[in-house]
This record gives C-alpha cells, structure tokens and sequence, in this order.
C-alpha cells in the first residue's frame, strides 16, 4: 500500500501552490449582541470587518455568530467578497467628497504628497487598507464605527477618476486635462 502511494507521487508532478492575494485586514468593532428567547438570553458575537488590497480596492462586511473567532472569520469571508474599487490619484484621493450615513457625516479631502494620513477612527483605517497615503479626513456627527465606515464609502463612492469624466463630457482626457505647455503660453 505504502509502496503504490510512494509510486503515484513519483510518477505525478507537484503542483505549484495557488497564488494567494494578500489583503490588508481590520477588525473595527466587536460586539456581544443578545437575543432574548423563552429561556433567557442566547449571546453571540457581531464583528465589523474592513479589507483591502492597498490598490484602491475595499470591501466592509459584518459577521455575526456564538463564537469572537467565528464572527471574525465569516465578516472576512464576506468582506473579501464585496470588495469594491475606488479611483485614486497617486497615493490622495482626486478631489474633496462628503459622505453620510445615519447620523455621521465624513468630509475627504485631498492632501499634497507627504502630509501623511490624517484622519480618525474608523476612517483611518478604510483609508490605509485602501493604500491612501496622504488625506485629510474629518468624520461630524455619531461616531458609531458601522455609520462612519459606510459613510465613508458613500464619500468614496461619489469618487470619479478624470478619465471616466472626459469620456462624459466626450471629450478625451488631453482636452479635458489641457497642455501644460499652451497654458504656461497664455
């Protein structure tokens, strides 16, 4: 029997190991949620999650069971799977946008290169798993980390990259931009 196995995996090449993507992943906020039954209170265990891939791309999900560890992992499996991408400009975002939620407001604001990641809470941390790396983000009203974050993704999703506006207007991105050397003329 030993020998057969032996054999077959001789005989079979080894297959490389699947390319994995890496994604940056947080844990914003975990909560013990009760449910009252005939008996008494079932706890479980609510956990708000944010993935990115530190291109653009972002996906928030929230995963809810009786176990921390269970909760966490299926708000990952779901955040991997609604991950959304965002246009960037160099390492800002290409203009200011507000996003809101609920009761919580989120202003974004682009940043010259080297201001760094200035923002709070739960926006900071969609912003650096996006890969932003200079922002200025000032979040108003409830701070409840579900709010902020989408929010945070309303703003984000108000985002329009130049090309995608110069082929609304139909114009191409050269005319929409212009040339830098006829306007340093004029």
């Amino acid at each position: 029997m030993a020998e057969e196995r032996n054999k077959r995996q001789q005989r079979e090449p080894r297959k490389a190991a699947p390319v994995v993507e890496e994604f940056a992943e947080v844990v914003l906020n975990v909560r013990r949620v009760a449910k009252v039954i005939k008996g008494g209170r079932r706890l479980a265990f609510s956990a708000l999650v944010v993935v990115g891939d530190h291109k653009g791309g972002m996906g928030i999900a929230l995963g809810k069971s009786r176990e921390v560890a269970s909760a966490i992992s299926k708000a990952l499996r779901r955040a991997k799977k609604s991950m959304v991408s965002y246009p960037l400009y160099k390492t800002t975002v290409p203009y200011t946008v507000i996003g809101k939620h609920g009761a919580s407001e989120v202003i974004i604001r682009s940043a010259s290169k080297g201001t760094g990641l200035i923002a709070g809470g739960a926006v900071r941390s969609v912003l650096e798993v996006m890969g932003v790396r200079d922002i200025l983000a000032k979040s108003i009203g409830a701070s409840n980390p579900q709010n902020v974050v989408k929010a945070t993704m309303d703003a984000l999703s108000k985002l329009r990259s130049a090309a995608h506006i110069a082929a609304l207007r139909g114009k191409s991105l050269n005319e929409l931009i212009g040339d830098k050397k006829n306007v340093a003329a004029e």
